[in-house]
């Protein structure tokens, strides 16, 4: 397909016995953001980390351009910088402060010099509002401010595919808002996104596809206005059914 960067065919992921992903197949082009959403447990955020090789994929192919990515011909960190992953944990250094944290990937990946990556990085972090903490530490930032941190690191890495594994999900709820901005204004931007995600609101405006996902099965696929205001599984049904009354 004309602008495709990733193809996911006939995906499975078991651990021991248990099958977490059972045929998944699904490919993302160059500017769509796709909301991923279902269950907990329902094996989304798993379907991400085989994406970006956290975890062995048992069956099946994840193709990048074109190349088959578990087939080791390709180098892993190469990769994982242009498909990038924002963690629900943040995962920074804590041992370093904010510019180092978006400038030692650049280094040792890339093989960019430290002005450069100096200069990406004080780029990016401006772009999500945190220019002014490059000397800060972790532990100093509150959660909205790390998770902006982890995406202007991800920036950083110029990727063509950004993974997020429920974003904002470990972020108090007045700090949620300044993250959904930030991958908004992203999302405006043309940036290739793939989303985990609770956040109902951010899958139904901003997204161009949502994929719902229900025990380690792609249920249902559609545009929003499909899956949210038309769904044909009852098991789609059920689960919009049940997020509205739990919020409700």
């Amino acid at each position: 397909m004309d602008g495709e960067l990733l193809r996911i065919e006939h995906l499975v992921k078991t651990f021991g016995t248990n099958e977490v992903l059972k045929d998944i197949d699904f490919s993302v082009c160059k500017g769509d953001v796709i909301s991923i959403i279902g269950s907990s447990g329902s094996g989304k955020s798993t379907l991400l980390r085989c994406i970006n090789l956290l975890e062995d994929a048992t069956g099946g192919r994840i193709l990048y351009h074109g190349q088959d990515i578990l087939s080791g011909a390709m180098d892993e960190d190469s990769y994982r910088a242009k498909v990038g992953m924002v963690f629900q944990s943040f995962n920074l250094f804590n041992n370093y402060d904010v510019l180092a944290n978006c400038t030692i990937g650049q280094v040792h990946v890339l093989k960019r010099s430290k002005e450069e990556a100096r200069a990406k990085a004080m780029e990016y972090l401006a772009k999500v509002g945190m220019g002014e903490y490059i000397k800060a530490k972790p532990r100093q930032l509150s959660g909205g401010q790390k998770q902006r941190v982890a995406i202007a690191r991800a920036l950083a890495m110029d990727p063509e595919v950004l993974l997020f594994d429920e974003p904002t999900s470990a972020l108090d709820p007045e700090m949620v808002g300044e993250v959904l901005d930030v991958m908004k204004d992203l999302a405006h931007s043309g940036m290739t996104m793939l989303v985990v995600t609770h956040e109902m609101a951010f899958a139904r405006d901003i997204s161009k596809r949502v994929v719902f996902m229900s025990d380690g099965r792609i249920e249902e696929e559609g545009t929003p206005d499909q899956i949210f205001n038309h769904p044909t599984s009852a098991r789609t049904r059920d689960f919009l059914t049940r997020f509205n009354e739990g919020r409700a």
